[in-house]
């Protein structure tokens, strides 16, 4: 499986959580940078988590958009694992 998580600068613990639940791919985006959102996002993903307590309100609002278009699920939580596990889709908790 392959997640690709929107916001953060630094995700701490977070791909290690993943990792012992079955993700096997992940790929960060800050979202510092304003180019990331003209240049698209890698929308061959399974999951995307977009932190929401870190990224501006366009970033979060193009990343749904083309989730979307791409039938990817969205996950919108704060930037703790505990939040990310509460919202993650439950044929992944049960890894």
């Amino acid at each position: 499986m392959s997640v690709l998580i929107v916001g953060g600068d630094h995700l701490g613990s977070i791909p290690k959580e993943l990792k012992k639940i079955g993700v096997d791919d992940i790929k960060h985006m800050s979202g510092r940078n304003r180019n990331v959102i003209k240049r698209g996002m890698p929308m061959t993903m399974d999951l995307i988590i977009v932190l929401h307590d870190y990224v501006n309100h366009n970033l979060a609002s193009v990343t749904k958009k083309q989730a979307k278009e791409c039938n990817i699920p969205v996950v919108f939580a704060k930037r703790s694992w505990s939040s990310i596990y509460k919202k993650l889709p439950h044929n992944l908790t049960n890894n």
